[in-house]
């Protein structure tokens, strides 16, 4: 898997066209306090608190912090970690990806390809029957549901 550097990638449906050049001042105002520590500062909620890890709602789920479109219901899988899953995103420029050598682990940063907002971490190989192979394993809070039909 790849880890590019994350770059200006064509506007997603429903994002906010202004939010790749968003001062952080104004992501301060619009965002909750423990939405900007997840979203902006890299932050991970606690397992099982997040509103989605356990929901099964038909939609797509979207950054909650610009709009964009990330992973939909079709993706979502239950991995039993604490916090949604997918074995995929949307679309492959929906997301970019970092390493992340934080406290001592090597993993692969998920964020918005949109507003380079954290989302979560990918993983792969952990035995999951999916598709991919890979877990998406992303912040409740780093997300909007909107059920089908909305």
């Amino acid at each position: 898997m790849s880890s590019p550097e994350p770059t200006s990638a064509p506007r997603a449906p429903h994002a906010d066209p202004e939010a790749g050049s968003r001062p952080e001042s104004e992501w301060r105002d619009r965002l909750t306090p423990a939405e900007y520590h997840v979203l902006r500062e890299a932050g991970t909620e606690r397992a099982y608190t997040g509103e989605y890890w356990d929901t099964h709602t038909k939609g797509s789920y979207r950054c909650r912090a610009c709009g964009a479109e990330l992973f939909t219901s079709r993706e979502k899988f239950d991995s039993h970690c604490g916090w949604p899953s997918f074995w995929a995103p949307l679309a492959d420029d929906a997301v970019v990806y970092l390493h992340d050598r934080k406290f001592g682990m090597d993993r692969v940063e998920v964020r918005c390809a949109n507003c380079n907002s954290h989302l979560g971490h990918v993983f792969e190989g952990e035995g999951y029957e999916t598709p991919t192979d890979q877990r998406y394993c992303i912040n409740s809070i780093s997300l909007t549901l909107v059920p089908d039909g909305e």
